[in-house]
Order: C-alpha cells, then structure tokens, then sequence
C-alpha cells in the first residue's frame, strides 16, 4: 500500500481582528515532507501514528508538509492557497496512492473561501479519482459541511474537550482506513444537524456522559465504526456552522441515520447546560482573595487565544491590580512589542512599560507603569498532552507584586509548565491567571485548589443568540427556540 498523509489546519474566528499569513503557520508549526517532529500536535496525529503503523505493515507512507497556525481571524488568500497547492503538488508527485489520510481542523475561513477544507478535500478527491480512500481527522469546534462529506469516505473528530484524545482518535482513524484498504469494512457516513450552536466541555456533566455513551455503543455494535459530536464553532460566521452528530457505519446508512438523529435530539433536549458557570472579574478576584487554600485558577474563558482572540485583554489584570491583589501570576498577555522592549532591556532591568489591550474594544486599558524584566526566554514553549506548544519569545515581568508572562507568539495556556519554563514555580501563587476556555483543565487541575471560570469583557462573541451573524444559519438554537419545530409534533 502506498499513502499520502499531510495536514493543513488552524481555526478562525471570523470576528477577530487578527489576520493569518504564511509567518504564522511558520511560527506555530510549518514542517515540509519529512520533517514532522516525532510528537504529534493537535492536528498532525495522523502523520505520527501513520508513521508507525506503515513501518509495522512494511506500507509506504508518503508524507506531505504539515502545518498549523494558532487560531486568529480570516487566513490570507495567498497564503491558504499557496499551502493548499503545495500539498496538492505533493500528493501528484505520490501517485499512485492506495489512501490520503489527513490531518485537519475543520474550521478554517480564507478570504474567498469560507469552506477550505471542503475546497481542499474537493481538490484531493480530483486528484486521486473516485475510488482511492481519502479520510481525515478534525477538531469537534468545526464545521461539517456536504462539500467535504461528498469528497470523503469518513472522518473522525476528537471526542473530547479538552482535547486530551487526539491520538487516541488518529489511531481510530488508522484502524478504519486498514480495515477498509484490506475489504473488510465499507465506511459510509450520515449526518444529524442538530441546529443548536453550544459550548461542550466534556470535563463535567451532562457531556462527560453523552461521550462515553458514544464510546460504548462503538464497542458494542459491530456495525458502527466511529461516533462523533462536532461541535462547532460558534465564532465562525458561515452557513454551515452549528452542532452535528456523525455516524460512521459499516455499510448501513440507514442505521447510521437513525443513530446519529437520535443522538443528535438527546444532545438538543439538554441545550444550554452544558457550559460551565462563569462569573465577572470583580467576583472571581474577590473569590480568589477570600481561598484560604491555593493556587486559585482563574479561567479567563474569552480571551483565548485558542478561540482566535489575540489573548491580550487587560481586565482580569486590573482587576487584581484594583483589589491589591499580590502573589499573583498571569499567563499570559500577548504583546510582541513590549516583549522586544524586554528583550533589549535585558533581565534585572526596571523600565517603564506599556503593555496589553491593543487587539481590539472589550479588552480592558493598556498598562502602564515600571516593570522589573525577571526573566527573557527565546522561543518559549510549555507542554500540551504528548506535544509541545510554542508561546515565543517570551518575559516574564512583575509589576506591582504580580507576576506577568508576556509573550510574542499568541497561545492558550495548556499546561502549568506555562509558568516554569519562565523560572517560575506555579503552585507557589495564591492566584494564577489563565487565558483558555477549557484545555487547561486537565493540567492545572492537577494543581488547582480551585478553579473560577470568568467572563472578562468582550474580545469574543460568546452569546450566539445576540452575536451579529450575516452568514450563519438562522434556523439554529438559541437563535430561534425551537428550530426542529419538536413542540408542533413535526420532527
């Protein structure tokens, strides 16, 4: 056998006020043919575990580039397609191939394209012709469009959030493209729109239930290959945004119709509970003063970089500041500039410093004041599951009793290795400050005393039922209350 595998991949926040060009992919991940470090990364598994199954099968694993940019706004035209093109130029060159296996995320928008993968995927099936398996493993906070169902033979989405399964799911992947490549399975996908648009985090109920309910019935009916929950993306402004359920089936489309409505209208009769409970600044810093235990983890669940905000917002900082807060460290504030203000200062130095709050209104005010440079690290990265997230040249400063991580490569705060890399000691603090909705979770609350989730002004349109959508579908929850029209019997 012989197969193709790459993976093209960020996520946009079409609100976000932050463009993508080809430095960004370079500056988060851009590996050519080859070159794809031995740990995965979120959206890359296919190529780490492909590598090793192909060596124990004595397959050909062609590999193509692999790349990923940490979600902001729109990618620049010339830069998606110029990456785009030269996996395509790739895949020519491999032919003939038996599979494309491909690692991507499922909820990129360029200018002129509102569905890359679907135009990509589309491209890869013009390619190879109609028989050649093509597959690929997405992030759940995507969007599942026909373009891309109608180019595919199945996908498979991670199960969970946070996003501790990616390999576990890559290996998924592996499983079904062998077992089809070798005729003992014929995957056919259905889909169920639940026409709803929600936030899922898999760490608390009801989702935690709902996943391992999709992973018993894998385990238990032979006919059904893969389940899974997209979530979508509910800063991505295009028609066919909003939460799916998929049904990967052996050959039985039927049933895997069946399967996925029925998931799909369990998962829309709990609407609007699953998101965790979010509290204001001025609460979550009063709570976290008042811990007689610590660290307190404050979740700043809006500004994440990991949603496609630039991670630059002020508020929660000052508010700390306001209730005097000390022995506090935030992590982090994006602010390229005054990183390279730090860097020429060097560590010990005490300089004046305006930093944050320069993306976009709902950040809070830019900080001023006379900050002593603690500690300067180049190319800055902390650790996320069995991969490595890179922050960039990074400070670490303090200023008025608190810790500060400045950093000059936006990215969410995964793992609390954020902090030591920066000399850092995070179970120290009283009150660590973190920028991300929910990927932390499954490290920091190995450390946490306690965790606060907070909603600190608006750098992310998080109410979809108020967010100014032009291109989303109308007919979604909470948009309109009952979009399957179940109270008038006609589901």
């Amino acid at each position: 056998m012989r197969i193709f595998t790459a993976a093209l991949a960020t996520e946009t926040n079409t609100f976000s006020p932050i463009c993508i060009d080809r430095r960004a992919f370079e500056a988060s991940l851009y590996a050519p043919p080859g070159e794809h470090p031995e740990t995965p990364t979120l959206c890359t598994a296919p190529i780490t575990v492909g590598r090793r199954i192909a060596a124990e099968k004595g397959w050909t694993l062609i590999e193509g580039t692999a790349t990923w940019a940490d979600p902001a706004g729109l990618v620049n035209r010339q830069t998606y397609e110029s990456l785009r093109d030269e996996i395509l130029d790739q895949l020519r060159a491999a032919l003939p191939v038996n599979a494309v296996v491909m690692g991507l995320h499922g909820a990129m928008v360029a200018a002129g394209y509102e569905d890359t993968e679907g135009d990509l995927l589309s491209r890869i099936r013009e390619i190879v012709g109609p028989d050649v398996l093509v597959c690929a493993e997405l992030d759940p906070h995507s969007h599942l469009t026909q373009k891309r169902v109608s180019a595919s033979d199945f996908f498979v989405y991670f199960k969970e959030f946070p996003h501790t399964d990616f390999v576990d799911r890559a290996e998924d992947l592996w499983r079904i493209a062998i077992d089809t490549l070798e005729g003992r399975v014929t995957p056919v996908m259905s889909v169920f729109d639940c026409r709803m648009i929600d936030v899922y985090p898999t760490s608390r109920e009801p989702m935690r239930s709902f996943v391992d309910k999709l992973m018993r019935i894998e385990a238990e009916d032979a006919d059904v290959l893969s389940l899974s929950m997209v979530h979508g993306f509910m800063a991505g402004d295009v028609p066919e945004m909003g939460t799916k359920v998929l049904a990967v089936t052996n050959g039985k489309p039927e049933k895997g119709e069946a399967l996925a409505r029925e998931l799909g209208l369990e998962l829309f009769s709990k609407r609007g509970t699953f998101i965790m409970p979010q509290i204001d600044e001025k609460q979550a810093v009063a709570e976290a003063k008042a811990a007689t235990e610590g660290p307190v983890v404050i979740a700043d669940v809006w500004d994440n970089p990991g949603g496609g905000t630039a991670g630059d917002a002020t508020v929660l900082l000052e508010e700390l500041l306001a209730q005097g807060v000390t022995n506090a460290a935030v992590g982090t504030i994006w602010d390229p500039m005054a990183v390279q203000i730090c860097m020429a200062a060097g560590e010990g130095a005490e300089i004046p410093l305006r930093f944050g709050a320069k993306s976009a209104p709902g950040t809070g005010n830019p900080v001023d004041g006379i900050v002593k440079v603690v500690k300067l690290v180049r190319d800055a990265e902390m650790r996320f599951g069995e991969s490595f997230a890179p922050f960039g040249d990074a400070a670490l400063i303090s200023y008025r009793g608190i810790d500060i991580i400045l950093n000059s490569t936006r990215a969410q705060s995964f793992d609390p290795s954020l902090f030591s890399v920066m000399g850092l000691d995070p179970q120290s603090k009283s009150i660590l400050v973190i920028k991300s909705t929910n990927h932390f979770y499954a490290s920091f609350s190995k450390i946490a005393a306690q965790i606060l989730y907070c909603s600190a002004g608006t750098p992310y349109p998080n109410n979809p039922a108020k967010t100014a959508y032009l291109r989303a579908p109308r007919n979604i929850w909470p948009k309109v209350a009952d979009p399957h029209g179940l109270e008038k019997g006609a589901a």
